[in-house]
């Protein structure tokens, strides 16, 4: 078959059809970015464009409070930071990790109507300069572009209140979440709204709301259907009215909620976490032909070159059958997976993604 581009790949993914092969996606740490460099990738190269890797671009606005963001306490090993979202949290300079949160500006209901008070979603949120300079070498190289929104419950527990604090609001005051959910969507929504109008179009909407850890969802799933289920599905019906697709990033055990995120009309999901419950080739089984899996392949196998073969050779057969499915590990590739490795993971891929 012809070799085709990213988007046409992704279309036909979508599509439920066949293509010259599944897309390839990769999402390392900047410490492993920094390992491959030692290890003999050239500095200044993509990392995609090194191993010819699918290539995706976002587009979207800022859609935080606009806190004034400052730095709170800086060292050689750490930095302490006040943010936009009015958020203090603490990130190592030379180790990738989640956040340490440290304190929060949005801490109760007065405190969240003065924070929703200042997102107006004015032009100046977008950077203009950067979509003339870019989008179309996007479209010409034939690049995956999405719109990229920031809602939900992941966005609301991480970056503004708290998770202790957001599940507590879900249990006693759910009208207070649902009203924070659908500003934020309300938001993201009016920014890519403006994008569009200003005839750069997308190929779909992508948005990250981790709803799950290891063992299940953080939440019941009456209390997803009463709160977070809205909010969702009008994103996905906004991308649907403009004839594009909607791809959820959701990390952890959702298995609870897939049977209505399918039913809402969502397209792809990814990452598939494995070591959290989700099986890949289940999905495949149940919902063939509805919607795209993206991931799906054990992250933590991935610094074990036979093991990872062994689980491509086992679940990319099975995965990219009638299309439907993007190769891509189930989390974020660790700095354990040297340069070498990656690339003998990237060929296998390649080969045995062949249609």
């Amino acid at each position: 078959m012809v070799e085709m581009t990213t988007r046409e790949r992704f279309q036909r993914m979508y599509a439920h059809k066949e293509a010259d092969r599944v897309p390839i996606l990769g999402g390392p740490w900047g410490t492993t970015l920094a390992r491959w460099r030692r290890e003999g990738m050239p500095e200044g190269i993509d990392f995609v464009d090194y191993f010819g890797l699918d290539h995706t671009v976002g587009v979207g606005g800022e859609v935080s409070p606009r806190y004034e963001a400052k730095i709170v306490e800086e060292t050689d090993d750490y930095v302490i930071a006040f943010d936009s979202w009015g958020t203090t949290a603490k990130n190592w300079k030379h180790a990738s990790s989640t956040p340490h949160w440290l304190g929060r500006t949005v801490v109760d209901r007065e405190s969240w109507e003065q924070a929703k008070a200042r997102l107006e979603m004015g032009r100046d949120r977008v950077n203009w300069d950067h979509l003339r300079a870019n989008y179309a070498t996007w479209r010409e190289r034939g690049w995956w572009i999405y719109g990229g929104l920031f809602f939900g419950f992941d966005v609301t527990h991480a970056r503004v209140v708290g998770t202790e604090r957001l599940l507590t609001w879900m249990a006693e005051d759910p009208e207070l979440v649902i009203d924070v959910f659908n500003t934020e969507v309300d938001c993201s929504l009016q920014l890519l709204q403006m994008i569009w109008d200003e005839g750069y179009s997308f190929d779909g909407i992508s948005w990250c709301d981790d709803m799950g850890y290891r063992n299940g969802t953080f939440f019941s799933l009456p209390m997803y259907r009463d709160i977070l289920k809205l909010a969702q599905q009008r994103a996905i019906d906004w991308a649907h009215e403009k004839g594009i697709v909607a791809h959820l990033h959701s990390c952890g055990n959702i298995n609870e909620l897939m049977p209505d995120l399918v039913d809402m009309g969502l397209d792809a999901l990814n990452p598939l976490e494995v070591k959290a419950g989700m099986d890949p080739v289940d999905l495949k089984r149940r919902y063939a032909g509805k919607l795209v899996l993206d991931g799906g392949l054990n992250a933590m196998l991935w610094d074990d070159l036979d093991r990872i073969e062994a689980e491509i050779r086992r679940l990319l057969p099975i995965l990219k059958e009638s299309g439907g499915y993007i190769f891509r590990e189930d989390h974020s590739i660790p700095d354990s997976v040297s340069l070498e490795n990656y690339r003998g993971i990237v060929q296998l891929a390649k080969e045995l993604g062949a249609y």
